[in-house]
C-alpha cells in the first residue's frame, strides 16, 4: 500500500502542476497580440491538457483505491475532500472548455480574470491537505 499512496501522491502534484500551469498560460494567450506567439502558446496549453488529463484519471483512480482500502466512508473530512476533489475535476473540464475557446479565438475573458481564476485550485490544494492531515471532524 506503501507503493499506491507514493504513486497517489506523485500523481496528484503532477496534476496539480498542470492545474496550475495551464490558467498561466491562459493568462499569456488572453494578452498575446502576436498571431506566432499566440499560436505557440495554444500549442503549449494543448499538449499540456492531453497531458494532465491521463494524470487526473490516475489520480482519481489510486484515491479511490485508497479510500476504500483505509478509510471508513463515515469520516466527514473525507466526504469534504472527495468534494473538493468532484470540484477539481470540473475545474479541469472548464479548462478544456476556455482552451476550446482559444483555439476557436472566441475568448472574451480578460488576462486579469484568469489571473483570479489561476488562484481555485492553490486554495483547493490548501484546504484538501488541512483535511487530510488534520482530519478536523
Amino acid at each position: 500500500m506503501l507503493w499506491l499512496k507514493s504513486f497517489h501522491i506523485v500523481m496528484v502534484v503532477s496534476w496539480f502542476a498542470g492545474l496550475f500551469y495551464l490558467p498561466r498560460i491562459f493568462v499569456n494567450l488572453a494578452m498575446e497580440t502576436h498571431p506566432a506567439a499566440y499560436d505557440r502558446l495554444l500549442l503549449m496549453a494543448g499538449k499540456l491538457y492531453r497531458f494532465v488529463s491521463p494524470i487526473m484519471w490516475l489520480t482519481l483512480i489510486t484515491g479511490i483505491w485508497l479510500w476504500l482500502a483505509y478509510f471508513p466512508i463515515s469520516m466527514n473530512w473525507m466526504w469534504a475532500k472527495l468534494a473538493l476533489v468532484v470540484g477539481l475535476v470540473g475545474y479541469h473540464h472548464v479548462c478544456k472548455s476556455l482552451l476550446r475557446q482559444f483555439e476557436a479565438r472566441e475568448n472574451t475573458k480578460s488576462h486579469g480574470w484568469f489571473r483570479w481564476f489561476n488562484e481555485i485550485p492553490v486554495i483547493v490544494l490548501l484546504v484538501v491537505v488541512l483535511l487530510v492531515v488534520l482530519k478536523p471532524f
